[in-house]
């Protein structure tokens, strides 16, 4: 029986890049996919849906538990730095939009600078707060 390759399992942005990539696939192959699974003595392979979803979760930054975490926060903490996605896009994380009390539905205004992409809230009573990326 040859070997099969193994790698470590995807984790937050990679995880959540790599599904996205994946968007035709099922749950169980995107799992694959990404490193969720395990090939046993007897040969037969098992996918870990609970770790992979588990990743899905914590890679999105939601929070299920009401307990803080071990790092006192609950969650993923903030690391101020973003990367673009293969699809071209920039997420910003919850982490930033609970830090600025901002709610679904919640508008900006973009302005590209040189170096740096500005986010200037729209507000309903023209009052503005800016955030820089």
């Amino acid at each position: 029986m040859a070997k099969q390759k193994k790698f470590k399992p995807l984790i937050g942005e990679e995880l959540l890049t790599k599904v996205k990539e994946l968007e035709n696939l099922s749950k169980e192959e995107k799992a694959k996919e990404c490193g969720y699974s395990t090939v046993t003595k007897n040969g037969i392979e098992r996918v870990n849906m609970m770790k992979f979803l588990n990743a899905l979760i914590d890679a999105e930054g939601i929070q299920l538990d009401s307990s803080p975490s071990l790092n006192g926060h609950g969650g993923r903490s903030a690391s101020y730095r973003i990367s673009v996605q293969s699809n071209g896009n920039l997420l910003i994380g919850s982490a930033y939009t609970k830090q600025m009390n901002l709610q679904p539905g919640d508008e900006f205004v973009i302005t590209l600078g040189k170096k740096h992409i500005r986010l200037k809230q729209v507000d309903t009573e023209d009052e503005s707060v800016e955030a820089t990326a």
